[in-house]
């Protein structure tokens, strides 16, 4: 028999013990929301978020991702001194680089854009390119930035592990083994959560499962227009010569990423043919269940070429994956869902989730309990695709669209 759960009463219930979900229940705590329950129907922290790359991104597409995520990394920055749980970061900077005329077009409309957002960074040349990152060559490159406020996570599993201890030592709880099975809505309002290992009464939930967040949805009675799609990445054995500060790298025209990582690199990328992986289909499946296919990573490595040689050079020692949540328009579903008061989203995470869940944490929280956004999120409105149903074919179609086309140039006009 299930151990009963040590909770009756919650001022809020998280659903999820991911990014999304622990940010939101650590910010929910921090600024007073009373008693704070993240739920998990697995270990916490141990689906998505452990294996993504920790990298953070301040060039982005619009001014509102771009101040959310200039929050996350000031966040991240500040976290240890705000809460006392040490958060070690890299303050690495990163490059966004590119070798067609396309692709190169697009990295500069994206750096020039960023700048009138507030964003520091500097167009380089390919010598400067390789003097930042000598694991890059600078071969054929024919635009380059440097992003200097640009971190990354070494090992993304310490962000889950300090917000954990961050929301315990606030007096709230974080339970993993906790399925939620149930939501129950009375009069259009949330009024609580149901397990297998009991009931948890609350006016607040908020949706973060992540991969699980449709199914989540469906328990209140509403749509979560989200597709998973795989992602993969790879982490080769120690390089001689490199360096934790070297910076990430954003090769857009191979779709791909790279980072230092454990005395090596990491590398990873948006796949051509992606595949799509719904959680609903199978009860038992964990995202360690995901499939993995190494031939995406090689053909990486040889897009990536005579840019990056020590790819090719050097043995692999970890191989992992995850899956994405891809929405119709690749923007988070962040916000109050209508229709049912009291119940929130924070998902769509469209590959930038782990960047973003601080900076996303904390303005729900502030909206939440402020009763307005700290800043115009309207953009990420969980009701703006309407009430739904949406065919799953759809949803998977526009999901593996918009994975694939992540980097793609788009026509003007």
């Amino acid at each position: 028999m299930d151990t009963p759960l040590p909770v009756t009463h919650a001022d809020a219930v998280v659903i999820g013990a991911g990014a999304f979900g622990l940010s939101v229940g650590y910010q929910l705590a921090a600024l007073g929301a009373g008693r704070v329950v993240v739920l998990d129907r697995f270990a916490p922290g141990s689906q998505t978020s452990p294996r993504a790359a920790g990298l953070y991104k301040l060039v982005q597409a619009d001014e509102t991702l771009t101040r959310l995520a200039r929050s996350s990394i000031d966040i991240i920055r500040g976290f240890g001194d705000e809460t006392g749980v040490p958060l070690p970061y890299v303050q690495s900077g990163s490059l966004l680089a590119a070798r067609t005329e396309a692709h190169a077009a697009i990295v500069d409309e994206e750096a020039e854009a960023a700048a009138a957002w507030g964003i520091e960074l500097e167009k380089i040349d390919a010598d400067q390119l390789h003097r930042l990152a000598p694991y890059l060559t600078g071969r054929d490159i024919r635009t380059a930035w440097f992003v200097p406020d640009d971190i990354y996570i070494e090992e993304p599993r310490s962000l889950l592990d300090a917000y954990i201890t961050a929301i315990e030592n606030l007096g709230s709880q974080v339970i993993g083994n906790a399925a939620v099975n149930g939501i129950t809505v009375d009069n259009g309002e949330i009024s609580g959560v149901s397990t297998a290992r009991g009931d948890v009464a609350t006016p607040l939930v908020v949706d973060a499962a992540g991969a699980w967040a449709r199914a989540v949805g469906s328990l209140a009675g509403v749509e979560v227009p989200i597709a998973p799609v795989r992602h993969q990445l790879l982490i080769t054995r120690p390089i001689a010569g490199m360096v934790p500060t070297e910076p990430i790298a954003r090769i857009v025209d191979a779709s791909a990423y790279l980072r230092p990582a454990r005395g090596g690199l990491m590398m990873g990328g948006m796949e051509s043919d992606p595949l799509a992986i719904d959680p609903r289909t199978d009860s038992s499946f964990t995202i360690a269940d995901t499939p993995l296919d190494m031939a995406v990573l090689d053909a990486f490595t040889d897009a990536l070429g005579p840019l990056v040689p020590a790819l090719a050079d050097t043995p692999v020692a970890e191989h992992r994956g995850g899956l994405f949540t891809m929405t119709p328009d690749a923007r988070f579903l962040a916000g109050p869902v209508p229709g049912v008061r009291g119940l929130w989203t924070a998902t769509g995470c469209n590959g930038s989730g782990f960047s973003i869940s601080a900076g996303i944490g904390r303005a729900l929280a502030e909206w939440i309990l402020g009763g307005e956004p700290p800043l115009d999120m309207s953009t990420l409105s969980p009701g703006r695709f309407g009430p739904g149903p949406y065919p799953d074919d759809e949803l998977t179609a526009a999901g593996l669209y918009r994975y694939a086309n992540y980097y793609t140039p788009q026509p003007v006009g």
